[in-house]
C-alpha cells in the first residue's frame, strides 16, 4: 500500500514533517464481447525454482494450495454481490486439519454490523463442515470439518456469498458510480506452527496472511459496467443486458476487482505483459497517460530485477479520487492515486512481488513488503537513497524496522515513516555495504528461492549474510531490523 501518488523523496520529506496524512484510515477490511486477451502463462515460476517448498516458506502451513471457485452475480449498480464460493484445499503439515476459518476482511471497518446496517460480507448455507460463531470482530468464523483432514488429505468447503460494498470511498467501498471491491472475497485464514492467524483488522496498513492459491471467479454483472479483476480475463456476452466476466488466478493470494463506468485501454509491454488500464472520467488525460506508461516500464524493469512477471496480465484502476486511501495493491491488479508523474505506479506493482510472489505475513512482518516495494521503485526510477540522511529517525527504543502491525496500529498516524522509509533506507544501506552488483544477486536470488512461497525477516537476514563475508550482526542491530519472536 501506498499513501500518495507522488515521489517517495517528496513523501518522505512530507511524512517527516507530519503534513503527508499518511495516517488517514486505509484499510478494511466492460462491455460486451472478448476484447480480453486468453489465458496466458499464469503462475509460472523461474527456472530452478523450488515453488512453496524453499527454505523460509511456509512449510507445514495449512490449509495448502486452496482452489477458489467462485460465482457471484451484481445488482444493477455493483454494489450487492450474492453467489456461491467453494474451496478445496490440502493438509500439507505433519498434523490432522480439524477446521478451517473463513477470513470475511470485507467488516473489518464495520464489524459486526447492526440489524439496521448488518456486516457487509456474509456467509451462509455452509457445507463440507459446520460453521461456528463469528469473531474477531465479525472478520472470521470457524468451520469445523466432519472428520479430521489426515497429512497429504484434501477436503472441500462451500458457502453462500453476500457482498455489499459500503458506502465510503475505500479500497472495499465506492465513489459515485464506481465499486472497489479489496479484500471483500472471503478467503481461508493460515495455520502453521504457530498456531492459527486470526490478527484483527487494522485501520491503516494490512493484516492480511494467505497462502499462494488458484482462483476461478465468475462475475455476472450489467453490461454496463466495466469489471477489472485479479487474473487473466474473458467475457462474454450473459441475459440480456448482462455481461459474464471470468477470471483465472493461479497462485496468488488474494482476490480482488472493481466495477464502473470505467474508460479503459490495453497495451503490451516490451516483455510480453498485458497491462489494461481502467480509469475514471474525471481523472485529467495526462495524469492517466503518465500512470499507464510507468505501468508498462514498471511491470518488465522489475521482472528483470526480481524474477520475470509470471501472471500473463495486470490491470492498473486509476482515479485521482483516491486520496482518501492513497493506492493498494492486490494480485494482478492495483488501484493507482493518480498525479502528474505516474510515480505512485511502480511502489504498488513492486508488491506484485514482495507480499504477491514473495509471500509474508503482513500483520507480523509489514517491512517485508512495504519496506522492500520502497526500495525496488526507488531502484526503477534510479533513486540511490540519498534522501535518506534527512530522514531517518526514531522517537523510542521501542519502535523498530521490524516491528508487528498490533504495534503500528496503537502508534496510530504517521507510522508509514518509520516502516516503508526507515525500512527502504536500510535496503539502500545495505546495498552501500554489499556491492549494488552483490545486492541485485542477493535479491534476484532470494526472490527465486521463495517464489510462491512466504519469508521472514531471519530468511531475509540469512540471503543478505550469504551475500558478504562481512558480518551484518552489528548492520541489523543499527537499522532495527530484529529477528521474530518463536513465541
Amino acid at each position: 500500500m501506498r499513501r500518495t501518488g507522488h515521489s517517495i523523496a517528496a513523501m518522505a520529506l512530507a511524512a517527516l514533517m507530519g503534513v503527508a496524512g499518511l495516517g488517514a484510515p486505509a484499510s478494511a477490511d466492460a462491455g460486451s464481447g472478448t476484447e480480453r486477451v486468453a489465458e496466458g502463462p499464469a503462475g509460472r515460476a523461474p527456472a530452478g525454482t523450488a515453488e512453496g517448498t524453499a527454505a523460509g516458506t511456509a512449510v507445514g502451513a495449512a490449509p495448502s494450495a486452496p482452489a477458489y471457485r467462485v460465482a457471484l452475480r451484481a445488482d444493477d449498480t455493483g454494489t450487492r454481490w450474492t453467489g456461491r464460493e467453494t474451496v478445496t484445499f490440502g493438509n500439507r503439515s505433519a498434523t490432522p486439519l480439524r477446521e478451517v476459518y473463513v477470513r470475511l476482511w470485507g467488516n473489518g471497518t464495520d464489524g459486526c454490523g447492526t440489524a439496521q446496517a448488518p456486516s457487509p460480507v456474509r456467509i451462509g448455507r455452509v457445507t463440507g463442515g459446520t460453521r461456528g460463531a463469528l469473531s474477531v470482530g465479525c472478520t472470521a468464523v470457524r468451520i469445523a470439518l466432519p472428520a479430521p483432514l489426515p497429512p497429504g488429505g484434501r477436503a472441500t468447503v462451500g458457502f453462500d456469498v453476500s457482498i455489499t460494498v459500503p458506502d465510503r470511498m475505500h479500497r472495499f467501498g465506492r465513489d459515485g458510480a464506481h465499486r472497489y471491491l479489496g479484500n471483500a472475497l472471503p478467503v481461508l485464514a493460515v495455520r502453521d506452527g504457530r498456531g492459527w492467524h486470526l490478527d484483527p483488522h487494522v485501520d491503516s496498513g494490512e493484516s492480511y496472511y494467505t497462502l499462494a492459491s488458484d482462483f476461478r471467479v465468475t462475475l455476472d454483472h450489467p453490461a454496463a459496467l466495466k469489471v477489472p479483476a485479479t487474473g487473466v480475463t474473458t467475457t462474454r456476452p450473459g441475459a440480456p443486458g448482462h455481461t459474464v466476466t471470468t477470471s483465472v488466478a493461479r497462485r496468488v493470494r488474494d482476490f480482488a476487482w472493481a466495477a464502473g463506468p470505467f474508460r479503459s485501454g490495453v497495451a503490451t509491454s516490451p516483455g510480453g505483459v498485458t497491462v489494461r488500464s481502467y480509469w475514471t472520467a474525471g481523472t485529467p488525460d495526462a495524469w492517466v497517460a503518465a500512470s499507464r506508461a510507468e505501468a508498462v516500464r514498471a511491470i518488465d524493469g522489475l521482472g528483470k530485477r526480481f524474477g520475470r512477471y509470471p501472471y500473463g496480465e495486470v490491470d492498473a484502476v486509476i482515479s485521482d479520487r483516491f486520496a482518501p486511501i492513497g493506492s493498494m495493491e492486490y494480485p494482478g491488479l492495483v488501484l493507482v492515486w493518480a498525479d502528474e508523474t505516474g510515480s505512485g505506479t511502480a511502489h504498488e506493482l513492486a508488491h506484485q512481488w514482495w507480499y504477491g510472489i514473495v509471500g509474508n505475513d503482513e500483520y507480523a512482518s509489514p517491512w517485508l513488503d512495504e519496506a522492500f516495494a520502497t526500495y525496488s521503485a526507488d531502484l526503477l526510477n534510479g533513486d540511490d537513497g540519498a534522501y535518506c540522511a534527512d530522514i531517518v529517525s526514531w522517537e523510542d527504543d521501542t519502535q523498530a524496522v521490524t516491528n508487528p502491525m498490533g504495534y503500528w496500529a496503537a502508534y496510530g498516524r504517521g507510522w508509514h515513516r518509520f516502516v516503508y522509509f526507515n525500512g527502504g533506507c536500510a535496503l539502500h544501506d545495505l546495498e552501500k555495504v554489499l556491492g549494488a552488483p552483490a545486492m541485485a544477486a542477493m535479491l534476484k536470488r532470494y526472490a527465486r528461492d521463495h517464489w510462491y512461497g512466504v519469508s521472514t525477516t531471519t530468511a531475509f537476514q540469512r540471503a543478505a549474510q550469504a551475500a558478504t563475508p562481512t558480518d551484518l550482526t552489528s548492520f541489523w542491530r543499527e537499522h532495527r531490523i530484529r529477528t521474530e519472536k518463536t513465541s
